[in-house]
């Protein structure tokens, strides 16, 4: 018990940071929007998602598993310069999306 205790006190304390830079993103208003379609398999949007929106693997599923069941979702939050390429490459994959000012 002791060890954890003098190993958190090691730990960096940059926590307020990385929410910053969270907040900061959300603040940006815009949406990467993905929606469903009867061509595209799971694995490929899984694939996609990740290679594309730098997603991990359970991100991804779930982003699917959204867009499946309520024909869209949004996938990606960001500046809209960002997500712009990101559509792009989607659309490259055979993948329907638009970037969307949040509302």
């Amino acid at each position: 018990m002791h060890a954890l205790n003098s190993i958190s006190a090691l730990a960096p304390k940059e926590e307020v940071d990385v929410l910053e830079d969270i907040a900061v993103e959300l603040d940006a208003g815009y949406h990467l929007v993905v929606y469903n379609d009867d061509v595209n398999t799971f694995d490929w949007v899984i694939e996609s998602l990740m290679a594309v929106c730098d997603h991990t693997y359970e991100q991804a599923m779930q982003c699917s598993l959204f867009i499946h069941f309520n024909g869209k979702y949004a996938v990606k939050h960001g500046e809209e310069t960002k997500l712009i390429p990101m559509k792009d490459a989607l659309h490259d994959r055979g993948i329907s999306a638009s970037v969307e000012k949040s509302s």
